[in-house]
């Protein structure tokens, strides 16, 4: 029996913990049928049958799930090399990749981005815009911005920012509806909330205001689309005031002061402090968020 190649070993990884082919497709860029492809090769190569096929997609089977905590030490090892060769390397020339909130990819890093590359020529970046948790431990990203505190011990984590949040609406909105005095008047516009992710509910609650999903007409969990229904005139919603203030559709309403400001943590695996390539990113990174 030969050994499987590493590329067959991650697809299986990808497809047992996704579940499905698409999910794996989703989580990895590799495409369905080449996923398809790794898994026959890799059973083949096995001489075992890893996975059975449900209406959800893909169950692993008796075997599979034998050899699954194998294949994730295995995969805990190769990264383990990979960050340790990284973090020997002495040069500051090479890629690192960052992963950063979709709102904060958007609204903040690439001025930041672009002031790196004209300092640092040599540092390319791959920046991952992502609302998931990826993790550094395994090499998913060097560094990440997260808006909360790391929960995994063994990550360097700082607190480089708090961002402040405003409450805005389209001024054309506002020119139609009227511009609320009070909070009973601001209660009776209409607010942009969030579908699946109750984020929105729980900051109105903290600033004594309960309601449920019913009480937002339109709602959408993806940020970006978030501040464009916020901008059409769909009704108030709360942005960051560096995207806010300096959008000349918005207008800001500050009847509320206190609203929240989002914590932001620049986290990255141990090994990888030692690399003078990512320690360069990481100062620009918490130096610019510090001003």
């Amino acid at each position: 029996m030969e050994m499987p190649d590493w590329a067959l070993i991650r697809s299986f990884l990808a497809v047992a913990e996704a579940g499905s082919l698409s999910g794996a497709a989703r989580a990895t860029g590799i495409s369905q049928p080449t996923l398809g492809r790794h898994v026959h090769a890799i059973e083949a190569a096995l001489q075992v049958a890893l996975f059975t096929r449900t209406a959800q997609g893909q169950a692993l089977t008796e075997a599979g799930q034998a050899l699954l905590p194998t294949a994730r030490a295995m995969q805990a090892a190769a990264t383990e090399l990979v960050l340790a060769a990284r973090a020997r390397a002495t040069g500051i020339e090479g890629s690192i990749r960052l992963t950063a909130s979709r709102a904060v990819s958007h609204a903040i890093l690439p001025p930041i981005l672009a002031r790196l590359r004209v300092e640092e020529p040599g540092i390319q970046i791959d920046l991952v815009p992502s609302d998931t948790s990826e993790n550094l431990l395994f090499g998913e990203a060097d560094i990440a911005l997260r808006m909360y505190r790391p929960t995994q011990g063994d990550l360097v984590a700082r607190h480089i920012a708090d961002l402040p949040l405003g409450l805005y609406a389209a001024k054309a909105y506002l020119d139609r509806k009227g511009r609320p005095a009070t909070l009973d008047d601001l209660l009776r516009l209409d607010f942009v909330g969030q579908d699946r992710m109750d984020q929105v509910i729980r900051v109105m609650a903290g600033l004594g205001v309960t309601v449920d999903r019913s009480f937002f007409p339109v709602r959408c969990d993806d940020p970006l689309t978030y501040v464009e229904l916020v901008r059409a005139g769909c009704g108030l919603g709360g942005l960051l005031r560096r995207t806010g203030d300096a959008d000349p559709v918005l207008e800001r309403i500050d009847l509320i002061t206190d609203l929240p400001s989002l914590p932001v943590w620049l986290t990255a695996a141990p090994q990888l402090r030692q690399s003078p390539r990512l320690r360069r990113v990481w100062d620009a990174l918490a130096a610019a968020f510090a001003a």
